[in-house]
């Protein structure tokens, strides 16, 4: 795969059925090797690993309705209160992270209104705060320590 803008990382994989499977950590069970997925997987040991996020609150494509769709947030992850606090949007590092990314992640924000999006495709990495009572969003230099979040 890919070498991505993350540290890196060693992963259990295996190949049945012709196709390369990557274990997730998270989920506790194996999946199909894709460009997105190589990403997520990643994304989530920097995480965990550099930026102290707990495995236990981290909750991978969760289902969603909105507007009579269903929909599945790539990554949420939550506060040790229980309330959802970090929204995250994976795209395959050949995908450009246009405006429709973060479009889509803020659509996803509108339902479960957290303060923190990060938007990554493995190369580039973007983090916003979000202040609802003035309805803006301010980009970060780096993505927080989990310790750090409010």
């Amino acid at each position: 795969m890919q070498p991505l803008n993350l540290p890196k990382y060693s992963f259990r994989t295996k190949q049945e059925d012709g196709k390369t499977l990557i274990f997730d950590e998270v989920r506790k069970k194996f999946l199909v090797l894709t460009p997105e997925e190589w990403v997520r997987q990643n994304f989530i040991k920097f995480l965990i690993s550099e930026r102290n996020f707990p495995a236990s609150l981290m909750n991978i494509e969760g289902g969603l309705q909105m507007n009579g769709n269903k929909f599945r947030s790539d990554l949420l992850v939550y506060s040790k209160k229980g309330t959802p606090m970090v929204l995250v949007e994976f795209k395959a590092p050949n995908v450009e992270l246009t405006q429709d990314a973060f479009d889509q992640i803020a659509r996803y924000n509108l339902y479960y209104k957290v303060p923190y999006l990060i938007v990554s495709n493995g190369l580039k990495h973007y983090c916003c705060s979000v202040d609802f009572s003035s309805c803006k969003y301010s980009f970060l230099k780096d993505v927080p320590d989990y310790t750090d979040l409010g």
